[in-house]
């Protein structure tokens, strides 16, 4: 790494990566490894919505990355590189490809490294009437930004992610929320019976939680059930569904009436299918 020389087109950074150097491969890992971005306590955040997203969410941004040759920055780069009092460093074409996960050709202008956060349960400020979306490990990180995205979309407080599942802050997922996932908290818990005793405190303060899972063997269909009061509503995994635990939890377990040659719905479909009943309700 190296002090960075005054360029046409672009604001000269601090610090200026050319090579494969630590700094490099420490951000790389960051795009594959979990437990080296758990450590670190920092992810990548990719995509012009995301960041921009992360800026107005006042998300902490600990470094902008910008290409420094190929054509011009666009006025959108340039203003957030001249106005963000954060540390700016140059970045060649070839390694912003790599970390943007793109073809040299379309190398990404900016790439953040931003801090992680880990909100907890008894910290969420809700709504008066909650509405708290579980997902009971998720194997899939897309399928988790995907849900992440219907939820901020829907109105709804949070997103739990139960169980050893995906890491929100996978790029996979980071790109999927479109940036949700920077507008709303993200909790990890790493068992049912935490959200069961958040339930009893919230009870015990005067607001009601009512546990709804989804499942293809629910008992009442989903526009039957009143999801007028507060609600935990529970998506299971891709491939088992709910586990036991959360079955013996829920109060109710509702069905999405579906037809065609498909014998269910794919988590985070059926997640903004009763995403958007309970909106309906509700509005």
């Amino acid at each position: 790494m190296s002090r960075a020389p005054s360029g046409r087109n672009r604001p000269a950074p601090s610090l200026l990566v050319t090579t494969r150097n630590a700094r490099f491969q420490q951000w790389q890992s960051y795009l594959t490894n979990r437990a080296k971005r758990t450590k670190a306590g920092r992810f990548l955040i990719q995509g012009v919505r995301p960041l921009n997203l992360a800026l107005e969410h006042d998300w902490p941004i600990e470094s902008l990355l910008h290409r420094i040759d190929g054509p011009p920055l666009s006025d959108w780069a340039r203003e957030l590189l001249e106005t963000r009092s954060v540390e700016q460093i140059g970045v060649s074409a070839e390694l912003m490809a790599e970390l943007g996960e793109k073809t040299t050709t379309t190398a990404p202008e900016l790439i953040a490294i931003a801090k992680t956060r880990t909100p907890r349960l008894k910290d969420l400020r809700l709504q008066s009437v909650p509405l708290i979306v579980v997902f009971d490990r998720p194997a899939s990180p897309g399928n988790l930004g995907t849900l992440v995205r219907s939820a901020n979309a829907f109105g709804a407080d949070a997103v739990v992610v139960v169980g050893h599942g995906a890491d929100p802050f996978d790029p996979r997922s980071v790109r999927a929320s479109t940036g949700s996932l920077f507008a709303m908290p993200v909790v990890t818990v790493s068992s049912v019976e935490e959200i069961l005793a958040f339930r009893d405190a919230r009870r015990a303060s005067g607001t009601d939680l009512h546990i709804v899972g989804t499942d293809e063997t629910g008992s009442v269909t989903i526009d039957a059930h009143d999801f007028g009061g507060g609600t935990v509503l529970v998506i299971g995994n891709e491939t088992r569904g709910m586990s036991a635990a959360w079955r013996d939890a829920c109060d109710t377990v509702v069905n999405i009436p579906i037809g065609g040659a498909a014998s269910s719905l794919g988590a985070p479909s059926a997640g903004a299918v009763a995403l958007y009943e309970i909106a309906r309700q509700r509005k």
